[in-house]
């Protein structure tokens, strides 16, 4: 005679924690996302994760520029009159962040708050009084003097 050492209810409620314990186990190894930062122009926002961020520490000084310098995937289409709107997350907040503008920095103190709004004229006017047609602006997260975030947008002028 052979006797089942688990009735059929304890088999489904092993099974059923098994595999949750196996999906816990999954999602554990995923890497947590970066924190993220939004621009939006009347009804449209657009928002990305960092484009270099080093989990909240210090990007290294070598690689800070060449992070500065990639291109932005998210495209904003801007007009003279617009509002631009830039959101960023508590945490980055926190620490303060600053705009850059093609790679340059825009500002000299860093902004503590997760909210600001900018007239859209202000990203189409190079330092020579020459207009452009399109600008990368980047959020800058900043702890002290060193970076910590960088994420990136291309404004570009809708006529």
């Amino acid at each position: 005679m052979t006797v089942a050492f688990f009735s059929g209810k304890r088999r489904r409620a092993a099974a059923a924690l098994g595999a949750v314990s196996a999906g816990l186990l999954v999602l554990s190894a995923c890497d947590k996302p970066t924190p993220l930062a939004t621009v939006t122009v009347g009804t449209d926002s657009v928002h990305t994760e960092a484009t270099c961020y080093n989990d909240g520490k210090a990007i290294k000084e070598s690689l800070i520029q060449a992070c500065l310098n990639k291109k932005a995937d998210k495209v904003v289409k801007v007009s003279m009159d617009d509002k631009v709107r830039f959101g960023v997350d508590p945490e980055i907040a926190d620490h303060g962040w600053t705009l850059f503008i093609g790679g340059q920095q825009a500002e000299q103190e860093p902004y503590k708050k997760s909210y600001r709004t900018i007239p859209g004229n202000a990203f189409f006017s190079s330092q020579t009084g020459e207009t452009t047609n399109k600008a990368q602006v980047s959020i800058v997260e900043t702890n002290g003097k060193k970076l910590v975030g960088i994420w990136h947008f291309q404004l570009e002028k809708d006529s």
